[in-house]
């Protein structure tokens, strides 16, 4: 099934945004749960501004979007970029890491911000 045709330029930079192993984690994350940088500070025991700046790096490539809940932003991958199969591609070689946010269900921190 041929996708759409992505400039080398601009794949070259997705994969260079995605060359970060905090920011291919997230997205792995987000390729099957929507989270909040709250979520995300606790999973990678970071600070709220270096995961704030993860995600806008990741939003202002199109690859995530977010969803205002509230007074919270929701952050999901986003599936309607052009870049979505090139991204689906490398995600579906890496493991699954649902279980950082089972841990954090454990913990009573999914969703803290609710």
């Amino acid at each position: 099934m041929q996708g759409t045709i992505i400039e080398m330029e601009k794949a070259a930079t997705i994969l260079k945004l995605l060359g970060d192993k905090t920011r291919l984690t997230m997205v792995k994350i987000l390729d099957s749960n929507d989270c909040c940088v709250c979520e995300f500070v606790e999973i990678f025991k970071a600070s709220q501004p270096a995961i704030s700046q993860h995600v806008r790096k990741l939003k202002d490539a199109g690859v995530v979007g977010e969803t205002r809940r509230g007074q919270w932003i929701i952050y999901s991958l986003n599936k309607d970029s052009d870049y979505y199969p090139l991204v689906q591609s490398l995600l579906q070689n890496l493991p699954d890491q649902d279980y950082r946010l089972e841990e954090l269900k454990e913990q009573g921190l999914r969703i803290s911000c609710d």
